[in-house]
């Protein structure tokens, strides 16, 4: 699911009429599965930046089972965006499968709530979690320092043997 800078906002408003406005639609209709999510396409796309969402698919393995992990957003410096609401343990496991699959990806968390506790009952939060595994995180939007930073050398098409991406 690829959303174009710009087009997805002129195709929300034909695409409203008659429907029921509920988040479920207003997400999925445009790539989007969170509000979260939308917030920060809108974000870089005020900043300048080409909204790339679930644009590569990157290719990790749970033993013996194969697998691809979408990333939300990939910045024009290679920095790889996931936006995250809600922190399962499927999603802890994924993340950490991916870092030690492709330690050279350079993938970074915006979380809603980053001082949510991973599990009820548990110290741990999301924010914790996230230093304990060295994984780069920041609350609700994307800092802009984020979009200024060089990036990773190798950037993730390279990585992964995708083609790479003209920026226009």
């Amino acid at each position: 699911m690829g959303v174009q800078t710009g087009t997805w906002r002129n195709a929300r408003k034909k695409a409203w009429a008659g429907t029921e406005k509920t988040p479920a639609n207003v997400g999925l209709r445009y790539g989007f599965r969170s509000g979260l999510e939308e917030l920060n396409a809108r974000f870089l796309e005020g900043q300048g930046e080409v909204v790339r969402f679930e644009a590569i698919k990157v290719p990790y393995v749970v033993p013996e089972t194969r697998r691809t992990y979408s990333p939300d957003f990939i910045l024009q410096n290679g920095i790889i965006i996931e936006t995250k609401g809600k922190l399962e343990p499927k999603d802890r496991a994924k993340h950490l499968f991916i870092k030690m699959q492709h330690p050279e990806l350079d993938i970074r968390f915006v979380f809603q709530r980053p001082h949510d506790k991973i599990v009820k009952g548990s110290k741990t939060t999301y924010a914790a979690w996230a230093d304990k595994f060295g994984i780069p995180w920041a609350t609700r939007v994307i800092p802009a320092a984020w979009l200024k930073e060089p990036g990773p050398t190798i950037k993730p098409e390279a990585v992964l043997g995708l083609p790479e991406v003209t920026h226009g």
